[in-house]
């Protein structure tokens, strides 16, 4: 028994050591394996089949015939495709002009327009409207589409000129509703605000919002800094995916001179909104710093040289270079103590707030309220002109305590906050805070790496 264990032992062995030698490469393989795996759980055994790389290689050569054999390269119908251009119509354009600047060549477009009545009624003459064509491969129009807000109604316009055959095109007008959404962007002051936000693609009216908000704590004048940072998350209002306008800025930070300054956008129940710290602390002020959206300041309160009298007197306010129709609105809530024509401030509007503090709004080309009306800050009094004694279009504010003149700014800087968040409010407050913090961090990495 013993003596046929051996004997078979002896066999088995000098059969491995056999199929070592011709394989060595697959036996290293298959150890190799084990050892990886930890020698446990089930394994494959490399299969001992005769090595592929040491089998016969022949070649074998086949004629086949061409299926093009008959035809001409030129004679095989390519598949065509279409190109997608944008732009803004500008007043001046006609149909060849815009067309042209849309990379349209085609004739019999260009005639239909100009004979189209929603073309010529919605498009031709307008400035900014959104734009968009869809050509064939040799630049022949297939489909026209201008998009425009006309209202706050939610919706939006699309008039369409689509071809409807050979050199046959027709029009309509559609309307549709406008989808909201949020984007995110950051910039870094090199010279101005506008500049900066010009240089991130950010719109006008979101710059000019920033300024609104931080201008408690920031004179965007003369407190900026080479290196300031913003980052900025606001609203856009969208049609069929491309953006035609701007809304609310919902949240921002402005890195000024080293110091951080941050604003939420968050209205309570049953309340309007208004902006807070990321802290819940209210940004509202009983009065705003400035009568007219941010804008230059011409000449403040101090004594100056009359443009028109010639002579060194007070200069009792404060003087804002805009242009001519620019609104001006109350800074403060009210009601109208006088609306009309007085003296060298030519159309004027007295707005009378509390504690005995009446502001003074001159040289209007237009007035939009009447005595005895209450208002509410930032409400529209009338317009920029250059009534009276004006040798220019600019607003001349004043602000006067129980009569007395006072300077605007220091009145302002004064003012008390609104109440912050009620107690109620306060979680659903922390939830936004803390997605605004994440958003407003990813705008300043954004900015970052579009710096790089």
């Amino acid at each position: 028994m013993i003596h046929g264990l051996t004997t078979a032992s002896t066999a088995l062995l000098d059969r491995l050591s056999h199929t070592i030698q011709k394989h060595p490469k697959r036996i290293t393989a298959a150890i190799a394996a084990i050892l990886l795996t930890g020698g446990g759980g089930a394994f494959a055994v490399a299969s001992f089949a005769p090595d592929p790389a040491e089998m016969p290689v022949r070649m074998v050569t086949l004629p086949v015939e061409s299926l093009a054999e008959n035809l001409v390269l030129g004679e095989l119908d390519a598949p065509g495709f279409s190109l997608y251009r944008s732009e803004q119509v500008r007043s001046s354009d006609t149909p060849e002009s815009l067309l042209q600047r849309l990379g349209v060549a085609d004739p019999a477009a260009a005639a239909f327009m100009r004979g189209d009545t929603p073309v010529r009624q919605n498009m031709l003459g307008r400035t900014g409207r959104v734009v968009s064509a869809e050509t064939t491969d040799d630049h022949r129009l297939v489909r026209l589409t201008a998009r425009w807000v006309p209202d706050d109604s939610g919706n939006f316009r699309r008039l369409i000129v689509e071809r409807a055959g050979n050199n046959k095109f027709t029009s309509r007008v559609e309307t549709a509703k406008l989808t909201a959404s949020s984007r995110l962007s950051g910039g870094v002051i090199n010279s101005s605000l506008f500049a900066a936000t010009d240089a991130s693609n950010i719109p006008d009216g979101v710059a000019v919002q920033m300024a609104e908000l931080f201008s408690g704590n920031i004179d965007f004048r003369r407190s900026l800094r080479k290196g300031d940072r913003f980052s900025v998350v606001y609203e856009t209002l969208e049609a069929d995916g491309e953006p035609l306008s701007s809304g609310r800025v919902l949240s921002a930070e402005f890195v000024n001179n080293g110091k951080t300054h941050q604003a939420i956008w968050f209205q309570e129940p049953g309340s309007k909104g208004s902006y807070y710290t990321l802290d819940g602390e209210s940004m509202r002020r009983a009065y705003l710093t400035s009568p007219v959206e941010f804008s230059r300041v011409t000449s403040g309160f101090k004594m100056r040289l009359h443009p028109i009298l010639k002579t060194w007197r007070a200069h009792l306010g404060t003087d804002f270079a805009a242009p001519t129709g620019t609104a001006v609105r109350t800074v403060g809530d009210g009601v109208i103590e006088f609306a009309g024509v007085q003296n060298g401030f030519g159309n004027v509007v007295f707005v009378k707030h509390r504690n005995q503090h009446v502001t003074v709004y001159a040289h209007l080309s237009r007035i939009d309220v009447r005595q005895g009306q209450s208002v509410e800050q930032g409400q529209t009094l009338g317009a920029v002109g250059s009534t009276g004694w004006a040798t220019g279009p600019h607003l001349h504010f004043e602000f006067r305590v129980n009569g007395v003149h006072q300077d605007p700014q220091t009145i302002v800087a004064a003012s008390d906050a609104a109440a912050p968040i009620s107690a109620a409010s306060r979680p659903a407050f922390q939830r936004l805070a803390s997605n605004m913090r994440i958003q407003l961090n990813a705008a300043a990495l954004i900015e970052q790496a579009s710096a790089e």
